[in-house]
């Protein structure tokens, strides 16, 4: 387990925790037995803090490839975080529901109780209307392969929700619709990893815009 963390990136705290990265502290006194003792009990619940910790992210990202719903390139790409941010883009984030036009195929629509199938010609390439607001295509240019964002402006972007097109001047200079309130939030590495989960699948051109009734 404690090869897999350090595979996965985990926080250096929970490295610490498991005795991979041993801390470089000033000398303290000799402890008694029942100090030694007492230190060895909290020793062992962290560890095992850290290694219920270490599985709970394995088993996110081993769903994330699980429910990834198109085919993933992963050459060049940190898989671990392609898992995860796959995980949270569509476990937990409901991406597809705002920036895939529509969100689910003929016949796969789990809100009138079909088996869901998710709209994978059109995967998150935007196209739904909200107003005067569009989703974005969040997809990977079709030449370069790369996202229209660096991770710096991507986490920029997700942070702030500064539109870096700004498309919509006589509103805002900020995204509108798009819940980067809600995102802003989440750690640096979730970010990064859902940029990775972007850079992963492929390109796509938005279908019909339609109108849609929620945050994207």
């Amino acid at each position: 387990m404690r090869f897999r963390s350090i595979s996965l990136g985990l926080p250096i705290v929970v490295l610490l925790a498991i005795g991979v990265v041993r801390a470089q502290s000033v000398q303290e006194p000799v402890p008694t037995p029942d100090q030694q003792s007492q230190q060895n009990q909290q020793n062992s619940a962290s560890a095992r803090d850290a290694n219920r910790f270490a599985a709970s992210e394995i088993a996110r990202i081993v769903k994330g490839f699980e429910i990834a719903p198109v085919h993933l390139n992963l050459q060049g790409k940190d898989r671990a975080l392609v898992g995860l941010g796959s995980y949270l883009v569509n476990a937990a984030g409901g991406c597809n529901d705002c920036h895939t036009n529509p969100p689910y195929a003929a016949g796969g629509d789990p809100f009138k109780g079909e088996p869901k199938r998710i709209n994978t010609e059109h995967y998150l390439a935007g196209g739904m209307s909200f107003g005067p607001i569009v989703s974005r295509n969040l997809t990977p240019d079709a030449d370069t392969g790369e996202p229209e964002w660096t991770a710096d402006e991507f986490r920029r972007i997700m942070r702030t929700g500064i539109d870096l097109e700004n498309k919509h001047p006589q509103i805002s200079p900020l995204l509108q619709v798009m819940p980067w309130p809600v995102y802003q939030d989440l750690s640096d590495r979730d970010l990064r990893a859902i940029y990775e989960y972007l850079r992963s699948i492929p390109h796509a051109e938005p279908g019909t815009t339609t109108t849609g009734t929620g945050p994207g």
